[in-house]
């Protein structure tokens, strides 16, 4: 059985399908991985494959997903240290 019988007889088809499976390879890699690059990685995968699904903007899609995924890593990490901050002038009193 073929990947082109899963998913119908098209080129397209195929292809949507092997995009998926890579773009959810890609997100067991990445969800590993330490966070270096602040949320831009994975935001820039989630993109690119919502992109593509919208008339192929592939580059559009990864790159406003990385400016996205950095924009919410910087959030947590400022939430973060303000609950530290918080428990600390707690546990000071």
């Amino acid at each position: 059985m073929s990947l082109a019988s899963l998913c119908g007889d098209t080129r397209e088809q195929t292809m949507k399908a092997i995009s998926i499976l890579a773009a959810a390879g890609m997100l067991m890699f990445v969800g590993n991985t330490a966070a270096e690059a602040k949320g831009c990685i994975k935001g820039a995968v989630v993109g690119g494959v919502a992109g593509h699904f919208m008339h192929h903007h592939t580059l559009l899609g990864a790159a406003a997903g990385c400016i996205i995924g950095h924009h919410l890593a910087h959030k947590k990490e400022q939430d973060q240290k303000a609950a530290q901050k918080q428990r600390a002038a707690q546990n000071a009193h």
